[in-house]
């Protein structure tokens, strides 16, 4: 045991080394202002140092890292099959190469807890606004369903429409407006403050992402926003703001659909607001759908056709990539979120309609 210990040296050291920051980041993550530290003082600042540092590279960085990765597994399994095969003693050339996989994964994970796990430990959107979700009573759900209803209608026919009545707004335009968007915002919520917020980068591979059912993509190892490219425009905009609020270290989903739809509101351009209002509408109504099917179709019935034919076109558009795939991306997202301690899953999309009553019933 103590020659095969000393024989394969360097790859145990690596493997103790991973397991200890781990299990430090583990032991450690209760305690919040070390976590606030260490996001504010390091992992922040650093994510906010590449973002600005790969905002030069036209292309996303992240998905040509994603690209390697897939590739360069494939070709470390092929790799190891051919070594295995000629190998004398094929046990230990097994076992190098698998130790040598499993601390590659662990480095990378070690890597992702402190870059962006500590998010989900540190001070959120909800600590430094003092806005917090609080159960919502059926009258204020219906009251601000309305008040979004009646947004989406007054600025849906103030964008570019399609033949067929969807949304037509070029996607590059949303996208060159996306680094002063959450300007109007600082006065009321000045934590969210960024010198500079670097346009989100396009995604080639858009329909992949789709077929994940995944629309948007924060890549901490590289501080870009990532955007699928395909998916029904309507919501485009508001989706780049949802984005934009992850690179302000808010990890919580069910916070940036909030901040996503608060920035597209206020924002002054038409496509934006449209896309706020229209994706707040989106949630809203969902939640009212649940408790109250009437009350959901009498505010239905006040959206124009240009609204309806955005939600037609998005519910064709989602239908055809219902499946395996997106199921297990959604289970695998899930089960992510719920390890670092967001115990609503992926129902936290849902939950921002908390967020949304609390913020916009005071309004009325």
């Amino acid at each position: 045991m103590r020659a095969f210990l000393r024989y394969f040296k360097r790859l145990h050291i690596w493997l103790f080394v991973n397991l200890a920051l781990l299990a430090l980041f583990f032991a450690l993550r209760s305690q919040r202002g070390v976590m606030n530290a260490v996001s504010s003082s390091f992992s922040m600042p650093l994510e906010r140092f590449l973002g600005r540092l790969w905002s030069h590279v036209p292309f996303s960085v992240a998905e040509l890292c994603y690209a390697a990765a897939i590739v360069g597994l494939a070709a470390f399994l092929v790799r190891t099959i051919r070594a295995v095969r000629r190998a004398e003693y094929k046990r230990e050339t097994l076992y190098r190469r698998f130790m040598a996989l499993a601390n590659t994964v662990l480095s990378l994970y070690a890597a992702f807890c402190l870059l962006w796990g500590v998010n989900f430990y540190s001070d959120d959107f909800c600590d430094k606004s003092g806005l917090y979700p609080a159960p919502v009573a059926y009258d204020d759900l219906v009251a601000v369903t309305r008040l979004f209803a009646a947004g989406t209608a007054y600025y849906a026919d103030k964008v570019a429409r399609n033949a067929d009545g969807t949304y037509a707004v070029p996607r590059q335009e949303t996208l060159d407006l996306a680094p002063a968007l959450y300007e109007p915002l600082y006065d009321e919520f000045p934590f969210l403050y960024l010198a500079a917020d670097p346009r989100p980068k396009p995604i080639f591979f858009s329909r992949v992402m789709s077929a994940m059912d995944v629309t948007g993509l924060y890549f901490p190892f590289t501080g870009e926003s990532n955007l699928n490219m395909d998916f029904p425009a309507a919501t485009f905009p508001f989706t780049v703001a949802h984005e934009l609020a992850h690179r302000r270290g808010v990890a919580s989903e069910q916070q940036c659909n909030f901040l996503g739809v608060l920035a597209s509101v206020c924002s002054t351009d038409d496509a934006y607001r449209y896309s706020g209002w229209f994706a707040g509408y989106i949630n809203l109504s969902n939640a009212l759908y649940a408790v109250d099917p009437d009350a959901w179709l009498e505010i239905r019935l006040s959206l124009p056709e240009t609204a309806e034919a955005d939600l037609r076109f998005a519910g064709d558009y989602w239908a055809q990539y219902e499946g395996k795939v997106s199921a297990a991306s959604g289970k695998a997202y899930d089960t992510m979120l719920k390890s670092y301690g967001d115990e609503l899953g992926m129902r936290s999309y849902g939950a921002v309609v908390d967020l949304l009553v609390a913020y916009f019933r005071p309004m009325l």
